[in-house]
């Protein structure tokens, strides 16, 4: 919570005296020695002598010194950011200070501001790490997740915030970027009944960036630094300055919110952004990839089904530590090291050892887990097969024009059509409808190419209502237009 009686810092030093990962930095600063003149022997604590130039020219003229260079124009000194003039703010990590921060924001007014931040990158695990709440009439708060589930008696993260989800589940929550954070939070039991999402409203908005940064000096004139928002927030304690940061991602929501809202009704969007708040919402979670090894990095570089085999194994071997010790499966050992590992097929440990690309935190430490995998995968008789056999997929649209003229007519024709109409509305075209729903109806259209026929396929892939009112009859026109005997040749799409 922020407290007012504290004394203000300075956020940008403390930004300057930390690491990302809360480590002190090292200084850019570097010193720089003064290296010895031509044709001199310079050295520590025993500096070359250099002669002094003489006071005439060669031809016998006096030697005029060179006029002297105006002093470079001083920059002007940077204005204080927000971030500078913040009050010092205070993770809440025990039981009773977060009760008297949940009386406080029942006690508040208006919509709730909520943001999470995880560790990404550097953690296995998508859990929050802090959560940051803000309202009118109660301040901002920070809670420690972590330190609260386990102060919980039932040690359940779900536990650990029941009374706060009582005070705010029956309000608008504000989020930038609401599906970055939905997931986590329903983890800890915290989930909203309705959303205001800034970041999805300004993309409804039209503005051309949105960013949270972006957007709050767009519409609120206010600049914010951005510089922690990669941070490992798993660490402990979070210093000052990434505190500081994470209060102004919640602070100013809600300002931010009531001028967007302001901004979409007067574009007479306020629809078209309600839905897309709830679908945002009520998304449901994709399903886990069939073959997730397969995305490994290089994998098209491994030519055999033993090489993938082994492939296969390893990355299964790291996925399992990776979730033991909770650490970004890349940070223990990178996907170019278990591609490197299966196309060598090294013959013992050792050979493994000894393979240059073979690198990361964990690969020597590990040796004897990673040498398994490999055995593992160099013996199974249950080979993958070359190509994928997962969920079917459509094929990329530079190739329909061979494998689908058709389809690649009517993909081309729908495409411009829902550009066009996108640029009427101000709207981006991926938002107005998304890129995958388009290739879908194009490729596997309806029977009867009629406007309620397309509606109805664009409802049954998950278009909102608004979306399918602005594109329906235009897919259906030229879906028409690309079966007619005159249609023009497609061209190669990219």
């Amino acid at each position: 919570m922020t407290d007012p009686n504290t004394t203000p810092t300075s956020a940008t030093s403390a930004t300057s005296a930390e690491q990302a990962d809360g480590r002190p930095a090292r200084s850019r600063s570097r010193r720089v020695s003064r290296a010895a003149g031509p044709g001199t022997q310079g050295r520590p604590g025993n500096p070359a002598k250099v002669a002094e130039p003489s006071p005439m020219t060669a031809d016998g003229h006096p030697r005029v010194a060179p006029p002297a260079r105006p002093d470079p124009t001083p920059e002007p000194a940077a204005e204080p950011g927000v971030e500078d003039t913040h009050v010092t703010v205070g993770a809440i990590e025990d039981r009773e200070a977060y009760l008297t921060a949940v009386a406080a924001i029942a006690a508040g007014h208006g919509p709730v501001a909520v943001d999470a931040e995880r560790a990404s990158g550097y953690r296995y695990s998508q859990r929050a790490y802090l959560i940051q709440v803000f309202r009118r009439g109660a301040g901002v708060f920070l809670f420690d997740p972590i330190a609260l589930t386990a102060a919980t008696p039932s040690g359940e993260p779900a536990d650990a915030f029941v009374e706060l989800q009582d005070a705010i589940g029956d309000e608008e929550w504000v989020f930038h970027a609401a599906s970055q954070d939905l997931a986590c939070l329903d983890e800890l039991g915290l989930v909203p009944d309705r959303i205001f999402d800034t970041e999805l409203g300004a993309r409804i908005a039209g503005l051309p960036r949105v960013g949270l940064g972006a957007v709050v000096e767009e519409l609120l004139g206010v600049h914010l630094a951005k510089e922690h928002s990669a941070a490992d927030w798993s660490t402990r304690p979070l210093p000052q300055a990434w505190l500081v940061y994470a209060a102004l991602d919640v602070e100013l929501l809600i300002d931010l919110r009531d001028a967007m809202a302001a901004r979409l009704d007067a574009a007479g969007k306020n629809r078209m952004a309600s839905e897309e708040f709830d679908a945002v919402l009520h998304r449901a979670p994709k399903p886990p990839k069939a073959e997730p090894w397969r995305r490994l990095s290089g994998m098209h570089t491994l030519r055999g089904q033993r090489a993938l085999a082994i492939a296969r194994s390893m990355w299964f071997a790291r996925d399992a530590f990776a979730q033991e010790t909770d650490i970004a499966p890349g940070r223990t050992v990178p996907d170019a090291a278990i591609v490197a590992a299966a196309a060598a097929n090294p013959a013992s440990r050792k050979e493994l050892s000894s393979i240059k690309s073979f690198t990361g935190r964990a690969s020597r430490s590990e040796i004897d887990r990673w040498w398994a995998a490999l055995e593992e995968g160099r013996q199974t008789t249950d080979l993958p097969s070359l190509r994928s056999t997962g969920e079917p997929t459509l094929p990329p649209p530079r190739a329909w024009i061979d494998r689908n003229p058709p389809a690649d007519r009517r993909y081309k024709a729908a495409r411009a059509a829902i550009a066009t109409r996108a640029d009427e509305i101000d709207v981006p075209v991926e938002n107005l409808l998304t890129p995958d729903t388009l290739r879908t109806v194009s490729w596997d259209p309806p029977t009867e190419l009629t406007d309620e026929a397309v509606a109805a396929a664009l409802t049954a892939l998950g278009a909102r209502p608004w979306q399918v009112e602005e594109t329906s009859s235009r897919i259906a026109a030229a879906f028409v237009a690309a079966e007619q005997p005159d249609a023009p040749e497609p061209e190669q799409t990219s």
